[in-house]
């Protein structure tokens, strides 16, 4: 499964002025995931952007615009979700969406 290169080149180009050491990306779900510390904060499967929201902010973030249930399996992962590309077209929307991936996964343990 292909992913999103032009996509992937935006998060790369945010991603070069952050702050953020221990933020990884590694190859899986058929595309792309940013780890930090270990643990996935968000990644890209084809156009969508996936998000970590964690399982207490889930059921508001799916009612959000543009989201949806980060599914691979026929069964959905609570605490993550799907972000269409009508959700980040701008720049702001995008770091929007990386930010809140990164808030959840720092509060994690490293791995």
């Amino acid at each position: 499964m292909a992913y999103d290169q032009k996509l992937a080149s935006r998060i790369e180009i945010i991603l070069e002025s952050s702050t953020f050491p221990n933020l990884h990306k590694k190859e899986m779900f058929g595309g792309i995931g940013y780890l930090l510390d270990g643990n996935m904060a968000f990644g890209i499967q084809q156009e969508k952007l996936i998000v970590r929201v964690g399982k207490d902010a889930y059921q508001k973030t799916l009612k959000q615009p543009f989201t949806s249930q980060f599914d691979l399996t026929g069964r959905p992962m609570r605490g993550w979700v799907y972000v269409e590309s009508s959700g980040i077209s701008d720049d702001d929307e995008l770091l929007s969406w990386i930010n809140q991936g990164i808030d959840f996964a720092s509060g994690l343990p490293p791995k």
